[in-house]
């Protein structure tokens, strides 16, 4: 198979490494090859009938271009539907069909770190097309509230429309810093992502409010906001594994096969020291 991610500036996509590391375990790596496809998102449309036409089974979808490639699919799944995001592209011979794989790798790194949501109070930062995936999974598995953060909250109206739909409460940071302890904390911003280090979304007395923490940042795999957690007690975890499994998500498509949580255990574990 011919695969790839699609992207704007990928010089630092970690990408074709876990896809390779996935080859190799199951022993195709001859059959099957994954590259970067940069692109702008001006030519998204041509670019995906030239990769059709030199038979790309299917692609990842990187940020910016999560909700750019969706008006020019055949069809979108109903989970990225409802998300408004695609980050996996199948190519058959009916066309060019969308999925969202953040969700489920999600829900996999939650289960791995021993996380759970159902009945506990979280609280989201951010408003991107990962936000959108948590979110939903977060509504769908039973949390008993949901509290998204905002610079500036109400400014796109189709965010709000979808924080209303999965009943989730949307506030400004001030307003988050008058609030009292919450459940589980989860970072969907790019604050504290390389090599913007010494950054983090809140303080540490703010950080130091959750039992559990989760980046979905992976480089570096210690984020200034984790490594407050932890100085606090929290259980945390960065976005690698998630990284990991919304990957293993994407081939399992491709292959039509389902792949054992023990590989994404494996190749996660290797790529911890990745940006060292």
């Amino acid at each position: 198979m011919k695969l790839g991610v699609i992207g704007g500036k990928l010089g630092h996509s970690c990408s074709p490494a876990i896809h390779e590391k996935l080859f190799k375990i199951l022993h195709e790596q001859t059959q099957h090859q994954y590259g970067l496809l940069e692109m702008d998102r001006n030519d998204i449309p041509n670019e995906l009938q030239r990769l059709n036409a030199e038979h790309y089974t299917g692609m990842n979808v990187t940020i910016p271009y999560k909700l750019d490639v969706m008006p020019f699919l055949t069809d979108i799944s109903r989970e990225a539907r409802i998300i408004g995001a695609v980050n996996t592209i199948h190519i058959t011979d009916k066309g060019c069909f969308g999925y969202n794989t953040d969700y489920s790798g999600f829900g996999r790194s939650l289960d791995h770190a021993g996380i759970a949501v159902s009945g506990k109070n979280c609280v989201v930062l951010g408003t991107g097309g990962a936000a959108r995936a948590i979110m939903q999974y977060l509504a769908d598995h039973g949390a008993a509230s949901m509290t998204v953060v905002s610079r500036c909250p109400h400014r796109k109206p189709d965010f709000d429309t979808f924080s209303h739909h999965v009943d989730a409460e949307l506030i400004n940071y001030a307003e988050l810093s008058r609030r009292k302890r919450a459940d589980v904390l989860i970072n969907c911003t790019p604050v504290g992502m390389f090599p913007d280090v010494d950054s983090s979304p809140i303080t540490e007395e703010l950080t130091a409010r959750y039992p559990a923490v989760v980046d979905l940042i992976y480089n570096p795999k210690d984020t200034k906001i984790l490594q407050y957690a932890k100085k606090h007690g929290a259980v945390t975890l960065n976005g690698m594994y998630m990284l990991v499994a919304q990957a293993i998500g994407s081939e399992e498509i491709w292959m039509g096969r389902h792949i054992e949580s023990s590989v994404i255990e494996q190749i996660a574990k290797e790529m911890e020291h990745y940006y060292d």
